[in-house]
């Protein structure tokens, strides 16, 4: 397809139609986390219903992230060329369907079931790939940050309802169904708001851009070609194994601890709830204050206060900080949860809130280092390439692990200490995160630059770069020239 330069006008919405979008895109977010952990609330219930192992049960996540990680593409080639406002009313309508149907499978149908978690990955893509982009397409710079700070919210409060709604209302109304029942119910309103509430604004709006069109195989040279964009999906692949390993499994081995300490070998539905409460509610606290925090001194670095130098490769350190601080936190919480669940629970409490701190800190370095028309794509890459390594792989990889070290044995401590093993690998794997989110420090500055230009609009940071900054940048011009 040729270029053609297209001339993008400044979005005319005013301030209080801004947040009204953001507020509605922010609750369908929050719906979307929620459907993703409510089975996890509700996984020992399933695997007694469908007679599923540890390696079963991985696989309900891991379809529902191939699922959803293939269609991310095709929303986001579709989401940059075509309306999005559209696209993630036609996903929240599948999404609806498909979870409320798969409520309705027998016990003999483990894989229809299995199908239809795949069929709710492809709703939850069409949203999750677009709704980023209308964000940064009627926000910018630190207003931007800021309110990708809030809308990022609902990954730890989605999965923290998710896991407290399913365990709950499953045990309230007699039914692991009733536990995902109520999640369609609720989509419904968030069908109502994406109508009324949430308009299309122009690609580019907010940064005045100087858009042309282009084709998937220009898209695709263009992002390869962007460092940043390449590491850091690389360190946020990472966390996101660690994440969606730990997610899955750590309410299933906080059980098992449960059954040791009490010298039991069933654990009562009750306290299974309970320990999904508790989970649910450390997810909630420790992601709210590990997204606030990531966001807020990554800010405060930029711009240089509360004593922090000014840099503008601050996002990429604070991620970096995070990935590496939770390791240790996890390492020894796994370590501990045999003998000490509430120390297990405060250590886990740390290291969901190191995690949390690239949230919306990796997603702000996406929308400013890739230009304004190519952002769905970029975050549809992203996507796939985090889930199909990551949360894809990770309950499945742990759940077979698991198998593996406890052999024939059905006794709680052996589940335990085969599942601990398994999950000591997302202690690790954050540190390969944290080592390429520190890489992609010496290219953040000049990928911004690139990303700038090709818009056609003035880089803000250009004209105060910090000393650190310009030696990053004078050195890797020195070794191009040579």
């Amino acid at each position: 397809m040729d270029d053609t330069e297209v001339q993008v006008e400044p979005v005319q919405q005013n301030n209080s139609k801004k947040y009204v979008v953001v507020m509605a895109l922010l609750f369908v977010n929050l719906l979307n986390y929620m459907d993703r952990f409510t089975i996890a609330g509700i996984l020992s219930e399933l695997q007694a219903y469908f007679d599923m192992n540890d390696k079963e049960a991985g696989m309900l996540q891991t379809v529902f992230i191939v699922f959803y990680m293939f269609c991310a593409p095709l929303c986001g080639y579709l989401g940059d060329r075509y309306n999005r406002k559209l696209i993630m009313i036609s996903g929240l309508i599948i999404w609806i369907l498909a979870v409320l149907s798969s409520s309705f499978v027998t016990k003999n149908h483990y894989w229809v079931f299995l199908f239809l978690r795949g069929v709710v990955g492809i709703g939850e893509a069409s949203y999750s790939t677009v709704a980023p982009t209308i964000i940064a397409d009627i926000f910018t710079g630190s207003a931007r940050s800021t309110v990708l700070m809030i809308f990022y919210f609902a990954v730890p409060v989605g999965s923290g309802m998710g896991y407290i709604g399913g365990a709950y209302v499953s045990l309230w109304l007699g039914g692991w169904q009733w536990g995902i029942r109520f999640t369609p119910v609720l989509g419904f309103f968030c069908l109502l708001l994406l109508i009324f509430c949430v308009e299309e604004p122009a690609r580019g709006a907010a940064d005045h851009a100087h858009l042309a069109t282009s084709s998937v195989k220009e898209d695709m040279k263009y992002l390869w070609s962007i460092k940043t964009f390449r590491l850091n999906t690389i360190a946020f692949t990472c966390v996101v194994f660690a994440v969606g390993a730990l997610s899955w499994w750590t309410p299933t081995l906080i059980s098992h601890a449960y059954a040791i300490q009490h010298g039991i070998d069933v654990v009562p539905p009750s306290e299974k709830a309970s320990v999904s409460l508790v989970f649910g509610l450390i997810t909630c606290c420790a992601g709210i204050v590990g997204v606030v925090v990531g966001s807020t001194v990554a800010q405060a670095w930029r711009e240089g206060r509360w004593g922090f130098k000014a840099t503008h490769t601050a996002d990429t350190f604070v991620c970096a900080t995070g990935s590496l601080l939770a390791m240790p936190f996890l390492y020894i919480c796994l370590v501990t949860a045999a003998h000490h669940i509430t120390t297990a629970w405060v250590l886990m409490f740390f290291g969901v809130t190191c995690m949390c701190l690239n949230w919306s800190v990796n997603m702000d370095m996406l929308m400013y280092t890739v230009v304004a028309n190519r952002r769905a794509t970029a975050t549809a890459i992203q996507t796939l390439l985090s889930h199909l390594l990551g949360d894809a792989t990770s309950p499945y990889v742990i759940g077979n692990i698991s198998d593996m070290l406890r052999g024939d044995s059905t006794t709680q401590i052996d589940a335990f200490f085969a599942l601990q093993k398994a999950l000591f690998i997302t202690a690790f794997v954050l540190v390969a995160s944290g080592g390429f989110y520190l890489w992609a420090s010496f290219y953040i500055v000049d990928d911004h630059h690139r990303a700038k230009e090709a818009m056609g609009v003035t880089d803000e940071w250009a004209e105060d770069a910090d000393d650190v900054e310009t030696l990053i940048r004078d050195v890797r011009h020195h070794n191009s020239d040579e």
